[in-house]
């Protein structure tokens, strides 16, 4: 399969609710390898590798928010170079 890697920024309720935790899990299920963190204006950045089809649902997945406690208002998707990620964290 073609590896594809997209970088996706979610503003909303995406901090202090468990959403990259939450993330993670998700990614780990559908076999998603990459990165999750916070960045300072409250977003939160991903960059995430994995053929076309399983990043269209993982975005899908995301955009529901992958916690309750969450609530996703917009999300930026942009390709990216491909990355080689052996697994999918959270970056500090």
């Amino acid at each position: 399969m073609n590896q594809k890697s997209i970088k996706i920024i979610v503003s909303g309720k995406v901090q202090g609710v468990g959403f990259r935790y939450a993330t993670v899990q998700v990614a780990n299920q559908m076999n998603v390898t990459g990165t999750v963190k916070n960045l300072l204006n409250g977003d939160v950045e991903i960059v995430a590798c994995a053929d076309e089809e399983t990043l269209k649902l993982f975005c899908h997945k995301i955009e529901q928010s992958p916690t309750p406690f969450g609530k996703v208002a917009n999300m930026q998707i942009q390709d990216c170079s491909n990355q080689d990620f052996h697994n999918f964290t959270v970056k500090y």
